[in-house]
């Protein structure tokens, strides 16, 4: 098939494939879709190798969220019946990085619900990235806590986070059809600024939410063009109590092409496959593992995943390996850029203080009892990964 072959040899150059390319992996057929996955595990295979990274979230705040963002169960309005607590203290936030870790979590993700934090989070979660830090030898630390003011990233960067998360989630035409509280410009602007402290920044999707073929290539493209370390490609979870609960948009073969697009335009970028990818592939997440080289442990913000232990063997029966901690994840050439700015930053003195129309809906009797909200883990009395 001559356009997976450009795709692969754009991708070993590391070059941006036009959009009619993108759109045309997502218009591929499900009896093309086997070729698909190997070409795009061609890209993934040549800079990531056959390794899979673990990420834990550690969930530090959880609803009552004053932004009305449409696909979130802990949005203003929402009557998802999920869990509502505030600020975990530092010890018990490390406490449940500590079981993430222990099952081969190598980044622990530290979120909270909210607009973005004040002043006085900001030094309560600096406090939880250094306790974790120093009760967990080597792991990485990625803060997610929504919009940042001026300094703030600087001061995370300081306390000793290595990344920043925050998604565009769709694309900009778009944006204001999922929420109307802030805007896309807003997203991108702590985007750049967690780069502009000297954290990897970590910005992906949602799937699944209404949006087009073109909306999706148009989201990648930006994230492109922003050019995160990481990507993360969340997958819809239609909760009960959201304005986006009957959006039942997404078959495991239409997971899977998302997937391949975001590796061709993002070929040498730690892809990970996030939320909802449990209720969407289902059977299929193996296949996956083909074309991202990142994965969630366990749980995720307020819902349950896959146990931890079956995600580990679907890693090893799949033939791929845990990435250690001890392993660098990004290509010499992104880490040489990440190493350069860790040597300006010790240098320097320390500061005081991704057109087309969507897929039809499935039936939702068969995935409706999929979604199992989240009952254990940080914030309950039940272990995680239970």
């Amino acid at each position: 098939m001559d356009l997976l072959n450009t795709l692969v040899d754009k991708g070993l150059r590391r070059e941006v494939p036009t959009r009619d390319e993108a759109l045309a992996v997502l218009a591929t057929s499900d009896d093309e879709l086997l070729d698909v996955v190997a070409a795009a595990g061609k890209v993934r295979r040549t800079w990531f190798g056959r390794r899979v990274k673990l990420n834990y979230l550690v969930n530090l705040k959880s609803g009552l969220c004053p932004e009305d963002c449409s696909y979130c169960s802990q949005r203003l309005g929402s009557k998802a019946e999920i869990l509502k607590y505030t600020w975990l203290k530092p010890d018990d936030a490390s406490k449940a990085a500590a079981a993430g870790v222990a099952g081969g979590a190598k980044r622990v993700c530290l979120v909270a619900s909210g607009r973005g934090p004040t002043d006085k989070d900001v030094d309560r979660v600096s406090e939880t990235i250094a306790t974790i830090k120093e009760q967990n030898e080597g792991v990485e630390v990625c803060a997610c806590l929504g919009l940042l003011n001026d300094g703030q990233a600087e001061r995370l960067r300081a306390a000793g986070a290595d990344a920043y998360n925050h998604n565009l989630n769709t694309s900009e035409a778009t944006y204001g059809d999922i929420c109307t509280t802030h805007d896309f410009s807003d997203r991108v602007e702590t985007v750049q600024q967690a780069q502009a402290a000297g954290m990897s920044a970590c910005s992906g999707l949602i799937a699944g939410m209404g949006e087009t073929d073109a909306d999706l290539v148009d989201v990648v493209f930006a994230l492109r063009e922003l050019d995160p370390d990481s990507v993360p490609v969340n997958f819809l979870i239609p909760f009960e109590g959201t304005p986006l609960a009957k959006e039942w948009n997404l078959t495991p073969q239409r997971c899977l092409r998302i997937l391949a697009m975001v590796r061709f335009v993002c070929p040498d970028v730690e892809v990970r496959l996030a939320g909802g990818r449990e209720v969407h592939l289902r059977s299929m997440q193996p296949l996956a593992l083909h074309l991202v080289n990142s994965i969630f442990l366990g749980d995720y913000l307020t819902s349950e995943g896959q146990a931890g232990k079956d995600d580990l063997a679907m890693i090893a029966d799949a033939g791929f390996e845990v990435e250690g901690t001890d392993t660098t994840t990004l290509p010499a050439h992104r880490r040489e850029i990440a190493d350069a700015t860790e040597a300006a930053d010790a240098a320097a003195p320390a500061d005081a203080d991704a057109e087309s129309a969507t897929v039809p809906a499935p039936s939702e009797e068969t995935r409706r009892d999929l979604v199992a909200v989240r009952r254990r883990g940080a914030g309950t009395d039940l272990p995680p990964n239970a």
